[in-house]
């Protein structure tokens, strides 16, 4: 079993302490970060990373990141190039800006096993000033196209079960939203449905696997399983009622991927997100 926590840490330095201490009980092996930063210094050396695979990092501070953190496995990344036709090996071209981090995960001694995994962030994009726009936030649905077309590079088979894909992350929307207070629902239909035609399957998390919220937010139809993810600033966690992260896995080996919304008030964590685990199974 490999254990990978997907987490957007708000750049926040207390998240990186919280990893550390799961992975020296062993409870996770990778971590697929979003909005990471930087860890604090004296962790600087203990988490593994690399840091010189992005193409324009000096123009966002907010990077997605995998994250080795244990030694039962060996972590990749790909290098990020501008999205040409033709790519080189440990290569994989991005268009997004700050939207992903690529990495093939291998168990040791299990290289059958390996998988990629992409820490996923769709960014929001505000729309062209000569649109005079009210939209003063934007759209995710841009940076999410954009990394689903980034993704596509390791689709090269019309039978998905030929791929062994793990993505998962922050994509600043709401599954199965109805009304306009959260989302932009007939745009973001078409990141669902696209997910779904490249043979990634949506594993949520939803009930049971995660705390429902007490209350639902409005514009999602009343019998949802999503379960909160993300607390808004001012809230208690106990109060959280908004779900933003999720996780994809390609159609047959999803059936070896279990995930889980660690999203009780006492396993929440030091984020404005929770932490979702995901369990690989291996051999």
């Amino acid at each position: 079993m490999i254990r990978v926590v997907s987490w957007n840490v708000d750049k926040c330095q207390e998240p990186w302490r919280e990893l550390a201490e799961m992975a020296r009980r062993e409870e996770v092996d990778v971590a697929l970060l979003q909005e990471a930063g930087s860890p604090p210094g004296d962790l600087v050396n203990s988490i593994q990373f690399e840091d010189d695979v992005f193409w324009s990092r000096h123009l966002y501070d907010r990077w997605p990141l995998v994250v080795r953190l244990s030694d039962r496995v060996k972590v990749e990344g790909f290098r990020q190039v501008p999205p040409v036709s033709e790519l080189r090996d440990g290569d994989i071209g991005v268009s997004g800006i700050g939207t992903m981090a690529i990495a093939k995960v291998i168990p040791l001694g299990q290289p059958e096993e390996a998988f990629t995994a992409v820490s996923m962030y769709a960014r929001w994009m505000k729309p062209h000033p000569s649109t005079r726009s009210s939209w003063s936030t934007g759209a995710s649905d841009v940076s999410a196209h954009r990394i689903l077309s980034d993704l596509s590079a390791f689709i090269g088979h019309e039978d998905p079960t030929k791929h062994r894909i793990l993505a998962a992350g922050d994509l600043n929307m709401v599954y199965g939203a109805t009304g306009r207070t959260l989302s932009l629902p007939e745009r973001e239909l078409t990141v669902w449905d696209r997910f779904k035609v490249l043979g990634l399957e949506f594993l949520g998390p939803q009930v049971p696997n995660g705390r429902q919220a007490t209350a639902m937010p409005p514009d999602v139809h009343p019998d949802t399983r999503n379960v909160p993810t993300f607390c808004q600033a001012g809230k208690s966690v106990a109060d959280a009622t908004i779900q933003l992260d999720y996780a994809f896995a390609s159609r047959g080996f999803h059936e070896r991927v279990n995930v889980c919304a660690l999203n009780e008030v006492d396993e929440w964590g030091s984020s404005d997100h929770c932490r979702i685990l995901i369990e690989v199974a291996t051999g």
